[in-house]
């Protein structure tokens, strides 16, 4: 295959979100996806069952999607919940934060506007069917080639002026004046780059299944702040019409504890899962009543020394992985998209045409993420630490939380500000 502008490794969302937006401004691109290639059947299969996972999309991360035409997509089939509240509180019920209604109507003159969405809670795999329907489309196919089931093998850097040459396992060859590193945390393109890695241990897993609860989640994101790691939960679309007829009882859950204690749990009868997960929530939301989808994952945080190289840069989850205590990893990949693509149209205009994915344009990418990412990173870093662990629970460390939350939670505009931060815009 003769020499495309941009090859993206990695057809996951960050990835293949990266190859619409540059295929929509008429720039070629090429996406390898390792992935079996998967049909309409196989996709339809996929999506009659319910995923305990989900992701809690920013408004940033939605406005993105809506570029590249796949919101509107996930918006059609119902299959999201978005919700309008987040609420934040510890153990001992001291400190609460709730961020939403109350603080975007601040004043009795907002308080018959309607409530504002803060973000919205979508499946991985209704997100990639709409990015799959959008790559699949023949409006893109001038610019855009998508390369299912294959996986690279060798890539070879020819000189700034050639770029890389890529080989797959059916022998193909690539030719890109910029390779992206799109392909997750075990990223191989990273590897061969020969880019190192700063990681954190937290020492914790984290437990991720499906409930359905005695009382409805109201379209709040919830997050309780326990001495053994943090709890999630987030609503859930109904996807059946019993879920329909009795909507709102859904949630997917994220219960971080430490390593051991949480692999013996994962153990035990789903009964008892359910039991204990109920008590750990102080039946925030009632009684659980079904449990499926039990499944956990260790929990690190890593950030690559650097995420650009001679025609290669770094985005989504090879570039970085932060702790899930916040829902932010795919938005902050997001981001990367977003500043990426507009940095490389910047310059190529600027250029006259003439230059794409140069050192300069790279390195002013990473110069906007790297810093922002790292902060994100240290950042939840430090407020898992603030709650979980044997230091968090000494007195003085537990009345400082409670008076910083209680003091943060009277300041409307800091609370406005948190808000728009999770937002993303």
């Amino acid at each position: 295959m003769k020499n495309n502008h941009t090859l993206i490794i990695g057809g996951g969302i960050v990835g293949a979100t990266l190859a619409l937006k540059l295929a929509q401004d008429n720039k070629p691109v090429t996406l390898i996806d390792a992935r079996p290639k998967r049909n309409e059947e196989d996709w339809q299969q996929i999506l009659g069952q319910r995923d305990a996972r989900v992701y809690a999309l920013s408004l940033a991360s939605i406005e993105l999607l809506k570029e590249v035409g796949a919101w509107q997509k996930i918006a059609a089939s119902e299959r999201k919940a978005d919700y309008l509240q987040m609420q934040v509180w510890q153990l001992n019920g001291v400190g609460e934060l709730l961020f939403g209604d109350s603080t975007n109507n601040s004043d009795d003159s907002n308080q018959n506007s309607e409530p504002k969405m803060l973000g919205s809670m979508v499946e991985p795999a209704v997100i990639e069917y709409a990015l799959w329907q959008r790559l699949s489309a023949t409006d893109l196919k001038q610019y855009l080639t998508v390369i299912d089931g294959q996986k690279i093998v060798d890539m070879d850097w020819l000189g700034a002026t050639q770029g890389y040459r890529v080989t797959l396992d059916n022998d193909t060859v690539i030719d890109a004046n910029l390779l992206v590193g799109a392909d997750g945390r075990g990223s191989f393109v990273r590897k061969q780059a020969g880019i190192e890695l700063d990681i954190l241990d937290y020492n914790q897993t984290a437990i991720c299944c499906a409930i359905q609860t005695e009382k409805p989640h109201q379209a709040t994101a919830r997050q309780a702040m326990l001495p053994t790691g943090t709890l999630a939960l987030l609503p859930l679309a109904d996807i059946t019409d019993e879920d329909k007829a009795n909507p709102q009882h859904w949630q997917s859950i994220v219960w971080t504890l430490p390593r051991n204690q949480a692999l013996a749990l994962i153990e035990e009868h789903p009964r008892y899962i359910a039991d204990k997960l109920a008590a750990a929530s102080h039946y925030e939301l009632g009684a659980i009543y079904k449990i499926e989808s039990i499944a956990s994952f260790p929990l690190a945080a890593q950030q690559a020394k650097t995420y650009v190289s001679d025609n290669l840069v770094l985005i989504g989850d090879a570039a970085h992985g932060v702790h899930p205590l916040a829902g932010q990893g795919l938005n902050l990949g997001m981001l990367d998209v977003k500043a990426l693509s507009k940095q490389l149209a910047h310059d190529y205009n600027r250029s006259g045409g003439s230059l794409w994915g140069t050192n300069q344009t790279l390195r002013s990418y990473e110069r906007l993420r790297r810093p922002h990412n790292s902060l994100m990173m240290h950042s939840f870093s430090a407020l898992n630490w603030l709650f979980a662990g044997s230091l968090a629970q000494l007195r003085p460390i537990q009345q400082l939380r409670n008076e910083g939350m209680y003091r943060v939670s009277k300041i409307k505009p800091l609370m406005r500000l948190f808000a728009k931060q999770a937002s993303g815009v």
